[in-house]
């Protein structure tokens, strides 16, 4: 199992690709998970249902003309790998684990945070992030409404 930092491929999709994946996304209709694909012998390959899930993810994020990057995590992440993460300093992240606003064990001296974990912290980050620019927001329209 590997704690480093992950491998990580960014695409970047062009009009035609967009106008590509929004043809695709039309053409299976919803139903994204029963996608198969053809070997070069020939043979159809029924793709599973979580990989259909991902690869209608991108095709939706392509048609949107987003950008798409793709990466895998290992089950668990060091403190530094997951500070990247969440874009805060190790620092800030060991204080977290101290406070315990994120769980966190230790191997040997070292801590250790689950993966599954560091993604939560961050979506509701996130979350929390978006609330508050759109109380921002709001906030402003009142000011130019009075």
């Amino acid at each position: 199992m590997t704690l480093n930092a992950p491998e990580r491929t960014v695409v970047l999709a062009h009009p035609l690709e967009r106008r590509q994946a929004h043809d695709v996304l039309g053409r299976l209709e919803g139903h994204a998970e029963r996608l198969a694909v053809t070997a070069p012998a020939g043979t159809t390959e029924s793709v599973p249902v979580e990989l259909a899930r991902i690869i209608a993810l991108v095709l939706d994020a392509v048609a949107a003309g987003g950008t798409v990057t793709v990466g895998s995590l290992p089950e668990e992440l060091t403190t530094t790998v997951a500070a990247e993460q969440l874009g805060i300093s190790r620092p800030t992240l060991m204080r977290m684990i101290r406070e315990g606003e994120i769980a966190a064990h230790k191997v040997g001296a070292h801590h250790r945070l689950k993966t599954a974990d560091v993604l939560a912290v961050k979506r509701d980050r996130l979350a929390k992030q978006r609330a508050a620019f759109d109380e921002l927001r709001r906030l402003e329209d009142e000011l130019e409404q009075s």
